[in-house]
């Protein structure tokens, strides 16, 4: 079960989870359940035999027969219905399942992976989520942070995406200049990843030079007080420093506050601040 805010990427992982796995040569089926009405998310899941309700003219295989020898991926599994519970439950322990309209059982082997960006447990203590199947699918999770939580990986994620839109839009940028890059680093990203992904494809649709500027970001990335971005000539490293210092300074010091300012937790702020051998004032 793979735990994380919208946007943190949980498809992405779990893609990586069956591209390193023995089922790598075997289908990788995605399934959106919070897009699926109950209506359809039964059959969408378990497929339907013709007969089995109006214009069902022929068989359809469901999201588990064609994850057959593979990985299915069930995102947003926190939306679906107590009835798609019960459901899911028996395939997950008995490894059988019955197609809409049919008295015959189905085997199956696929990987299940499973994703919210609730909080189940909370869900099964309001009795909205059933126990049995949190604790059939909690067998490993994994929990990503927000972006606000790793900002270090700004610089790779944006690397990344600077190729992939390249590609895409047969351009030739080569990256930011260091003052945008700053404007990245300070901001919060409530949007996570997909955030930043929609701010370089913004930035690509203005930029027609080879380095993307502050002024081809989104407004809402730029900070409002400019004073806030470094000068030219500094390294990432020493961005970040100067941003958790001035975030430090607001807050009079006061870890606890500056994680909170900064989105962090506060043993995230400590490792960062002896990294980045951050020396405080003098009482």
């Amino acid at each position: 079960m793979i735990e994380g805010a919208s946007g943190t990427g949980k498809e992405l992982i779990a893609r990586a989870i069956h591209n390193h796995s023995p089922r790598r040569n075997g289908p990788f089926i995605a399934v959106n359940c919070g897009a699926l009405p109950d209506t359809l998310c039964e059959s969408e899941l378990f497929g339907y035999k013709a007969g089995a309700f109006t214009d069902a003219k022929k068989d359809k295989p469901g999201r588990f027969a064609l994850a057959q020898n593979g990985t299915i991926f069930l995102g947003e599994i926190g939306d679906i219905s107590q009835a798609v519970q019960i459901r899911l439950l028996r395939v997950l322990e008995e490894k059988v399942y019955e197609p809409l309209g049919s008295t015959k059982k189905v085997k199956t082997n696929a990987r299940v992976v499973a994703a919210t960006h609730r909080n189940l447990e909370q869900l099964v203590r309001e009795g909205k989520f059933r126990e049995d199947l949190y604790f059939r699918i909690d067998v490993i999770k994994l929990s990503l942070p927000k972006l606000c939580e790793r900002k270090e990986d700004i610089p790779l994620l944006v690397d990344h995406f600077v190729d992939r839109f390249n590609h895409l839009k047969g351009k030739h940028i080569v990256g930011l200049t260091q003052e945008a890059m700053a404007a990245l680093m300070l901001y919060d990203w409530p949007g996570n990843v997909r955030e930043l992904e929609n701010a370089i494809e913004h930035a690509f649709v203005l930029c027609q030079e080879e380095l993307i500027r502050l002024e081809h970001l989104p407004q809402r990335v730029i900070p409002s007080d400019r004073s806030m971005l470094v000068p030219t000539g500094l390294t990432l490293k020493e961005i970040e420093k100067r941003a958790i210092e001035m975030a430090l300074q607001r807050n009079n010091w006061k870890k606890l506050a500056t994680a909170r300012e900064l989105g962090i937790n506060k043993n995230t702020l400590r490792r960062k601040i002896k990294r980045l051998r951050i020396v405080f004032p003098q009482q």
